[in-house]
């Protein structure tokens, strides 16, 4: 049965590039970091506030993947945020942007879209 998502895996172009947005811009604290060096490749574990963990893969010569929310495969990745218009004027106080909030027509909940350093959609929904 399933209780949760244990974790969100990302492969990133840029390691330290994508480490600094993950840790430094978006506050989250490392669990455990991992050079892999049969693969020649980076393992960040990541801790979400909800326990839930985001995992970042650096692979040589990864090839891109079309992004954009609408994009085939995996939508997006959304972080739950008590407030959206702090958590948006936190972020531009970062340098992210994000894009018009807009809301949700089912549920009434507002919601917006930023992107981390590969351009991947990340969504902020609020609670």
């Amino acid at each position: 049965m399933l209780s949760g998502i244990h974790h969100v895996a990302i492969i990133c172009s840029d390691y330290q590039r994508s480490k600094r947005f993950y840790c430094d811009m978006l506050a989250l604290p490392i669990i455990a970091e991992h050079y892999r060096s049969a693969r020649r490749s980076w393992k960040l574990d990541l801790q979400l506030p909800d326990g839930a963990q985001l995992e970042l893969f650096s692979f040589p010569d990864a090839p891109t993947r079309p992004s954009g929310p609408e994009a085939q495969g995996l939508r997006h990745l959304a972080f739950g945020v008590d407030s959206l218009t702090e958590t948006i004027a936190w972020l531009a106080a970062k340098g992210i942007s994000c894009e018009p909030i807009r809301t949700d027509e089912y549920t009434g909940k507002q919601f917006t879209f930023f992107a981390d350093p590969d351009n991947l959609p990340l969504e902020l929904y609020e609670k």
